[in-house]
């Protein structure tokens, strides 16, 4: 199984998070049909990014108090 690192999980939450803002936006603007599925996705996009990006942030707030 590969492992994430902290850093790694942090950029993937990153993204997770600004696609979605950018997937509602793009709705807003009528680039992009608003539809059931895709409002699901970037709300989806959103809070698993928060979520990845939280776990990220404390893994490397422990690797780097363990290096104390």
């Amino acid at each position: 199984m590969m492992r994430m690192t902290p850093k790694q999980m942090i950029l993937l939450a990153t993204a997770l998070l600004v696609l979605g803002v950018v997937i509602p936006f793009l709705m807003v603007m009528d680039v992009l049909e608003s539809t059931f599925f895709l409002n699901f996705f970037a709300y989806g996009c959103q809070v698993s990014g928060l979520v990845l990006g939280m776990i990220g942030a404390f893994s490397a707030v422990k690797i780097n108090r363990n290096r104390r």
